[in-house]
């Protein structure tokens, strides 16, 4: 079977709704943030993830700008977060003058690793920020217990996970704070688009300040002031309601979307677990008490020099597969902040030997079929 036409990694899918709704938004005369269509996304997110308050934002990172704000630090403060993670989960503190403390990951779920958290927290951390990689729940059990015994705050980077559980409690509701992403490559879009949820209500009034550019905004249209004014630092984070309109469509179908990808992931492992034991190849792990959101499919091949092989067998045959985070404390600005070689050591072997493959809500089965007869034709050395 050939392809005279290349698979992407990622394809944006459409559900059905998403052209009306931006028609309507339109019709509405309010294309601006905090529109109808916000405040439906956002009564939908509270009303299913059982949370207190979700506020929209343009960007996942700018969710965990907002939470880095909250916080308040003083130069010098420090905040624990994965080296294995995307650089705005670092970044979002770094600009409020803390310093990243870089955390090591689980082989297993390449989660955080909470049994090393303990050594890394000193009298001046303020937070951790667990990622929930692929949609698979960090430890939060041991995360929350640390944080209560230290005092410190826990902000879940929630980017990979929404609909995913931990003991049956929905991701990005154990933190004070969470943030999610609804950038075009997750699972439900926007094409750009992040939300900050507020777990404890304490946050959210200065929250919507921060949010509003710095202002009370959000006070003087619920009536509380007269007129509003700069009142605290902020930008400007609030989600136009055209692309709202895009998201309540994605939202309303989540149900269909996290049954679609839960078969193409199914259909990965099934079709290449035995390939991978006879390769050497590393598959996702998923623990018995986590529920995943079905976010992505990846292999861990036995080397880099496998891995790039991989990659390059499978652009020759028209499959665009990718690799993933670089470790974020050999960066140079992970440099800058202290990290060297051999802080994460977990880290820095799987950065090396991942690979994503295609998954996107619409991949047909005819197409995996044919995504798993390459793979199956490749041998690691």
């Amino acid at each position: 079977m050939s392809r005279m036409f290349p698979i992407p990694f990622n394809k944006p899918c459409f559900i059905g709704n998403e052209q009306a709704y931006i028609v309507q938004a339109i019709a509405n005369g309010h294309i601006s943030g905090d529109g109808p269509f916000t405040r439906k996304c956002e009564s939908f997110l509270v009303e299913n993830l059982k949370t207190k308050r979700v506020l929209l934002t343009t960007s996942c990172t700018h969710a965990l700008e907002i939470a880095a704000i909250l916080l308040q630090l003083n130069p010098g403060d420090e905040v624990i977060v994965p080296s294995f993670t995307f650089v705005s989960t670092a970044n979002a503190f770094a600009l409020q003058g803390a310093r990243p403390v870089f955390a090591d990951i689980r082989p297993d779920t390449l989660n955080i690793d909470e049994r090393a958290l303990e050594s890394l927290i000193s009298p001046r951390t303020r937070a951790i920020v667990p990622v929930h990689y692929a949609g698979v729940g960090c430890e939060m059990d041991t995360i929350l217990d640390l944080a209560e015994h230290y005092n410190l705050i826990i902000i879940e980077d929630n980017a990979h996970g929404l609909f995913g559980r931990y003991k049956d409690r929905f991701l990005g509701t154990f933190g004070s704070l969470a943030t999610q992403s609804f950038h075009e490559t997750k699972n439900i879009s926007c094409g750009e688009g992040g939300a900050l949820i507020i777990n404890d209500l304490e946050f959210l009034e200065r929250a919507e300040i921060i949010r509003e550019k710095g202002t009370d905004r959000s006070r003087f249209f619920r009536g509380q002031v007269d007129k509003y004014t700069w009142v605290d630092f902020g930008s400007s984070y609030v989600m136009s309601d055209i692309l709202a309109a895009y998201l309540y469509a994605q939202l309303e179908a989540y149900r269909l979307i996290q049954t679609r990808r839960q078969r193409i992931w199914n259909y990965y492992y099934e079709e290449l677990r035995q390939w991978a034991q006879d390769q050497g190849v590393l598959l996702p792990f998923v623990p018995a008490h986590c529920d995943q959101s079905y976010h992505m499919f990846y292999l861990i091949l036995p080397s880099e020099k496998d891995r790039d092989r991989m990659i390059d067998h499978l652009k020759s045959h028209g499959i665009l597969s990718v690799f993933h985070y670089q470790p974020l404390h050999l960066s140079p600005m992970g440099r800058s902040f202290g990290g060297k070689p051999g802080d994460c050591p977990v880290t820095e072997q799987v950065s090396g030997k991942l690979l994503r493959l295609p998954f996107y809500n619409d991949l047909s089965e005819t197409l995996q079929e044919y995504i798993v007869e390459i793979i199956h034709q490749f041998k690691t050395i």
